[in-house]
């Protein structure tokens, strides 16, 4: 069923016990709209936990709080998961029991419940401050500061195509609320571990060029993950390196895991990445996708490289 902001906040209120889920290998937005809801519980005085099948990345340290799950929750509600795959190991048991799905995602799967989506928002934790307002929670630092780390995360600093005047607006409000955008804004995008540096140094070194220079392509091997000590989150960024280079309208990222590959496509217009990650068992957004696919790096790269040529 699907859900406005208004009804998904009279369904949150209308609970005492709020059990709030986050994808696996866990991003601003989903991390962010997760700790953004969990505040706004604990102004109403209600208990609520936010789970993930991963720790929570060190550089979200600044919002996140591991509290355990010590009570039965009368709601369970997944933020920014489109579908119940990304749920990961730890929080697959709770796969069909969902009563709440709050997402931007056009490729949800409707698994849960009732859903309040909005795909013309730029990230989740955009309709998590709606649906927070239609709570009557007023907002504060503590709320201000993980929504927009959402949305800052997921526009990449508000310059991807999905930002809009509302999500303009939508920060303006955070920051007016105590949001404390210039350090967020530092931590996110101006910071880089000596790892990171290390990966993005192998990546540019493994770059390939198809479709006459219209497209690039990188490989992040497992060993070099290892070897460099980087975590998921330290690698959000890596994804968007060979889309930045002159010319190239679609950017292939190919992240080596335990026996499959983790593919990210970003494009620009009029690719449509989505359309491109659908066609291989994933989803997305149009400018940013992504897909999981089992063989060697050469069957994985010709199978994707083919649903390139079929978009493009």
């Amino acid at each position: 069923m699907e859900q406005s902001a208004a009804a998904a906040a009279r369904r949150i209120k209308g609970a005492e016990r709020v059990l709030i889920l986050s994808h696996h290998n866990p991003d601003g937005d989903t991390l962010g709209s997760a700790f953004g809801l969990m505040r706004a519980l604990d102004f109403l005085g209600k208990q609520s936990a936010v789970l993930c099948s991963d720790p929570f990345p060190e550089k979200f340290s600044y919002f996140t709080e591991a509290r355990p799950l010590d009570f039965e929750p009368d709601l369970i509600a997944a933020v920014d998961i489109a579908d119940t795959q990304l749920f990961g190991e730890k929080l697959m048991p709770y796969a069909g029991r969902v009563d709440l799905c709050i997402d931007h995602h056009v490729s949800n799967t409707r698994y849960a419940a009732e859903t309040c989506l909005d795909p013309a928002a730029a990230a989740t934790a955009e309709i998590m401050l709606e649906i927070i307002r239609e709570m009557g929670v007023p907002l504060s630092a503590a709320i201000a500061d993980p929504l927009y780390t959402g949305i800052a995360t997921d526009t990449g600093c508000f310059k991807f195509s999905n930002t809009t005047g509302n999500t303009h607006r939508a920060a303006a409000e955070l920051i007016e609320a105590g949001a404390d955008y210039n350090t967020i804004n530092r931590l996110m995008f101006d910071t880089k571990s000596r790892a990171r540096i290390r990966v993005e140094q192998s990546a540019l070194s493994s770059m390939e060029f198809f479709l006459g220079g219209r497209g690039a392509m990188i490989v992040i091997p497992r060993k070099l993950v290892e070897e460099t000590g980087a975590d998921e989150s330290e690698l959000d960024g890596v994804s968007a390196i060979p889309r930045q280079i002159e010319g190239v309208q679609v950017g292939l990222t190919f992240r080596e895991r335990d026996g499959f590959y983790k593919i990210s496509v970003r494009t620009v217009e009029p690719v449509d990445a989505s359309e491109i990650c659908r066609s291989l068992g994933g989803g997305g957004h149009a400018r940013a996708a992504g897909c999981t696919l089992k063989g060697s790096l050469d069957e994985v790269k010709k199978a994707v490289l083919e649903a390139v040529e079929r978009q493009v």
